[in-house]
């Protein structure tokens, strides 16, 4: 009987540090832009992605997109498409990629890879092998555009 209670809590703690894993930047697969797989093993919490978003800080997403969501916030930006109903025009999967980083759909964009810690230039030491955002919050982010549906 202890072998048994061994066996399972040696499977038990085995699928709970899978779980755990947060994909790396350098190991992340796309499939033509898209990212098909979570970054991590817990799902995204949409209003923790509603603060990323609008952060100046962080995502600073609205330096270049226009969010009507967000109109108590000021200077949306024009460079970027209007975010409204992007939840509508893109598959998790793509907007996801997008996120992590979207040179890999979108050639020649100025959006910044959010998730990528390796193959350019960093002014600052500081930045050298870090990513923008973490895995978690590519994914808090997300879960926040996915609310943002025409109707």
């Amino acid at each position: 009987m202890q072998r048994i209670a061994l066996a399972f809590f040696i499977t038990i703690m085995t699928a709970a540090s899978s779980f755990s894993e947060v994909v790396k930047p350098s190991e992340v697969v796309f499939q033509d832009g898209a990212v098909m797989e979570s970054l991590t093993a817990q799902l995204g919490d949409p209003a923790s992605g509603r603060k990323i978003f609008m952060n100046r800080k962080q995502g600073n997403c609205l330096a270049c997109h226009m969010n009507s969501e967000m109109l108590d916030q000021s200077f949306h930006g024009e460079v970027g498409p209007v975010l409204d109903g992007v939840a509508d025009r893109w598959e998790k999967a793509e907007l996801r990629g997008m996120l992590v980083n979207s040179k890999m759909m979108f050639e020649g964009t100025i959006m910044p890879a959010f998730y990528r810690d390796s193959g350019y230039s960093r002014n600052l030491k500081k930045f050298v092998g870090k990513t923008i955002l973490s895995a978690q919050q590519v994914e808090d982010v997300l879960s926040y555009l996915l609310t943002l549906k025409e109707n």
